[in-house]
């Protein structure tokens, strides 16, 4: 099979390439690193779809460019997919967009899939809980002058490695339809970014913080028929010891 992974060299996107590659497929990286600007519609996309059977849109951008970033992209990839001849087009989105309309990022991201619907042939969203380190990243993003204030919201945080896994099923059409993942466990973000600190013997102090209502209320939580995979994040936490 021939896979295109857009944003091929970040996080998600290396982990598919290589898993893609090994299980035997034939992979076209689509990313800045490898001579694609997915913001500006061209010919080089078309082309570079051409025989693709399916197109994998796994990118990533900051919270200030995410509005325009990926909608943008959406409907370019789409677009040059069904000029293509793709038969599949999938999106990896996050639990929760359709619930939090006060939180812009997921707008963004609920936008995305909208626009993929409206323009790509064959579309599948799998939408995933959070990463199992998030907590991590939250105590780097958020730690000033030794505090850490870390919004105060329940979360389901699943392993990348699950998450790419579930992807490459999906592409190959061993997993068929929309589909929610999360991790078997749930937590809440504040106490995990505490167990962290006190792991790592920290000089931190850990306050909670109000998230947005959505959030707070459990928007970032499966629904009752996601799949549950992978190690838990006290499996993950024990790991890092």
């Amino acid at each position: 099979m021939k896979i295109a992974i857009a944003g091929a060299t970040g996080r998600i996107g290396s982990q598919l390439t290589s898993l893609s590659r090994k299980a035997g497929h034939e992979v076209v990286e689509i990313a800045r690193e490898t001579g694609f600007d997915l913001l500006a519609p061209g010919d080089e996309l078309v082309a570079a779809l051409d025989s693709v059977d399916t197109v994998v849109d796994v990118t990533a951008c900051p919270l200030d460019q995410a509005a325009t970033f990926f909608p943008t992209v959406a409907r370019n990839i789409g677009s040059a997919a069904t000029a293509a001849g793709v038969r599949r087009s999938v999106v990896l989105s996050i639990v929760g967009v359709d619930r939090s309309p006060d939180y812009d990022y997921y707008v963004a991201k609920l936008a995305q899939e909208r626009a993929y619907r409206e323009s790509a042939p064959g579309v599948v969203v799998l939408r995933a809980t959070q990463f199992l380190d998030f907590a991590a990243q939250m105590l780097e993003w958020n730690t000033q002058d030794g505090v850490a204030r870390i919004i105060d919201v329940p979360t389901q945080p699943v392993a990348t490695g699950e998450i790419v896994r579930l992807l490459l099923e999906i592409v190959t059409g061993d997993v068929e339809g929309d589909v929610e993942l999360a991790g078997p466990t749930r937590e809440n973000l504040v106490d995990q970014v505490r167990r962290l600190v006190e792991q790592s013997g920290q000089d931190v102090r850990v306050e909670a913080v109000a998230a947005p209502e959505s959030l707070a209320q459990g928007a970032m939580l499966p629904g009752p028929d996601a799949l549950l995979r992978g190690p838990s994040f006290e499996d993950w936490l024990a790991e890092r010891a």
